[in-house]
């Protein structure tokens, strides 16, 4: 099993939701035999699930990754280069190209995109590769900006990168000693820079998709109940958490 791999499985293996589901399967296995482990095992199932889809929780956890960088206004410099980290879409030619892009690539297209108007001197480079797909992402990420108005000679396109660090050291050689641009996700985004500056790459950071938009809004009621919405940011939280784990291991 390559590393690559065994990372994509512990990952998936420690997200809340799964991690209840063990510990109810554990609880079914140890009902008859050891009813009061099983009602231990279910109790912790339930404080997960619970506690982790909880937005005061999940807050806490996203709140300081989604802060360390300012949204990207304007250089005072030319921009070379303005990198789209990869993500996910699914293929299907009966929709458009905007609408097979998971939310994560689309919403980082579009501050992509957004920077590109600013800074139409900028070359756009979009990264990822097709995983399970039979088009790579970087390459659906250029069919749908290009559906948006982007000139196809404005895109370079990396479709073989895994992850954030082999997007890091393919795109490297390609763009060091230029002004670079950085947009992925907000709560990505510290791992990303991390990546490119071990790679030799000064990037300036452009964070995009923030999960939450205002932390000092007014609380409802709501806001203390139960979300999948919350459960949801928590897992990704948790998720970016083992990612930096992976890279202070790594590196």
């Amino acid at each position: 099993m390559d590393f690559f791999l065994f990372k994509k499985i512990v990952s998936i293996v420690v997200m809340p939701i799964t991690l209840s589901l063990i510990f109810m399967l554990f609880a079914l296995i140890t009902l008859h035999s050891k009813p009061k482990l099983a009602f231990k095992w279910l109790l912790s199932a339930f404080v997960i699930l619970t506690f982790s889809s909880l937005a005061p929780i999940s807050d806490r956890f996203m709140i300081p990754m989604e802060q360390q960088y300012e949204s990207f206004t304007r250089s005072i410099k030319p921009v070379d280069y303005i990198v789209v980290l990869g993500c996910g879409h699914t293929t299907n030619d009966a929709l458009p190209p905007t609408s097979q892009l998971q939310d994560c690539s689309l919403k980082r297209m579009i501050e992509g995109i957004r920077i590109l108007s600013i800074h139409p001197e900028a070359m756009l480079i979009t990264s990822g590769y097709s995983a399970n797909d039979p088009i790579p992402n970087a390459e659906k990420v250029k069919q749908a900006a290009i559906s948006l108005g982007v000139a196809p000679n404005k895109i370079l396109v990396e479709p073989y990168p895994k992850d954030t660090g082999e997007e890091a050291q393919l795109i490297a050689p390609r763009v060091k000693g230029k002004h670079v641009v950085l947009v992925t996700d907000a709560y990505h985004l510290p791992r990303a820079m991390h990546y490119f500056a071990l790679a030799g790459v000064n990037a300036t950071p452009a964070p995009a998709s923030f999960w939450v938009k205002n932390q000092l809004e007014e609380e409802s009621w709501s806001y203390y109940l139960p979300s999948s919405k919350k459960l949801t940011q928590t897992s990704i939280a948790w998720y970016e958490t083992m990612g930096r784990l992976w890279q202070w291991i790594a590196y």
